[in-house]
């Protein structure tokens, strides 16, 4: 029930009490978002750009990437920076980290984002890994490790002794967990349906936000994971066409009920975890959920409001198991 509600209340979420007008002047403030280049008219890197952020959109698309800078020149007068990189590769990754930390030695927000939703079960990774996982989880869990001694030191140098990981996770974590045997191209992962692996990739952004924040609190990095929003987005481009005529029913009966907001919004919680003087607090502190349970205050849901995940997703013996095997992926890129 507690679930159902919480799902309720994230598809229908009041209205924001946070606008971009709440966010401070950033000025001196490094920012990476990954994924920016689709829907990056939205107001989050119009923001942040507005209130003198130094951003760089890190995608593979260059093309698309530019096209997105020269607009948000014109809205907000500043310049976000290209970082070419490809989270379904890892050494890309490995370039694009390396790229950044030649031009900067502080990093004061990272916004872990990009993604990819519901692509055909046989596409993989450069590596071979379920292009969901691999895509959604692992490359962030890489770019964030190599991205670790810029955020010690954007944390140092903010006059809030913070930097921050803002991970954007998904209401689909709800229907997740984690099966080891599907996180590579195995006879297993390929009798998992799309949605399944999906729901595992967000899963593992949640509880790798929280282990992120067990070990790092201590240093000044803040890291919190969030459900955006349903929103009309570029987000379903990988679903099939033939599939989408056999499941057309969404069209008529789901729509009925699941709300799909503009893009716009779903900056909103993003910001407000990024950005906020609330949001220093959002690693280490617990709030109780029912009975004995308690859960870190890591989960945001819209509009800027916070929320929970799931228990399981903040189990300290399954953030190390994960921890542990994505050191191993990465430890020889």
């Amino acid at each position: 029930m507690g679930v159902l509600f919480s799902l309720y209340t994230e598809t229908y979420p009041p209205a924001s009490k946070f606008s971009v007008d709440d966010i401070p002047d950033l000025t001196g403030r490094v920012v990476i978002v990954t994924g920016a280049n689709t829907d990056s008219r939205t107001r989050r890197e119009q923001a942040l750009l507005a209130h003198n952020a130094k951003v760089y959109i890190a995608a593979r698309n260059q093309e698309k990437a530019e096209a997105a800078i020269k607009d948000l020149h014109e809205q907000t007068g500043n310049t976000a920076i290209f970082l070419k990189i490809d989270l379904a590769d890892l050494p890309s990754i490995k370039a694009g980290a390396e790229e950044f930390l030649k031009k900067e030695t502080d990093l004061h927000v990272l916004f872990n984002n990009g993604g990819v939703m519901l692509p055909p079960v046989e596409q993989v990774t450069a590596q071979g890994y379920d292009l969901q996982f691999g895509t959604n989880f692992l490359g962030h869990f890489y770019l964030t490790k190599l991205l670790l001694p810029a955020l010690r030191a954007g944390a140092k140098s903010s006059a809030d002794g913070k930097a921050r990981v803002v991970n954007t996770s998904s209401s689909g974590h709800t229907a997740g967990s984690l099966d080891f045997n599907t996180f590579k191209d195995t006879p297993k992962r390929k009798k998992t349906a799309s949605f399944s692996l999906y729901a595992q990739s967000k899963f593992a952004n949640v509880v790798f936000s929280n282990e992120l924040a067990r070990r790092y609190a201590d240093e000044g990095i803040v890291s919190t994971a969030l459900n955006p929003g349903n929103l009309e987005s570029e987000l379903g481009r990988h679903v099939n066409p033939i599939v989408m005529k056999i499941v057309d029913f969404e069209e008529r009966c789901f729509q009925s009920w699941v709300a799909y907001y503009p893009v716009p919004l779903g900056a909103l919680t993003q910001l407000y975890a990024g950005t906020s003087a609330e949001g220093v607090d959002f690693s280490g502190k617990r709030i109780k959920i029912a009975g004995p349970l308690t859960q870190f205050i890591q989960y945001l849901i819209p509009w800027a409001r916070i929320g929970t995940a799931i228990p399981a997703t903040d189990d300290p013996e399954l953030g190390k198991q994960l921890w542990t095997w994505a050191e191993e992926q990465v430890a020889n890129v």
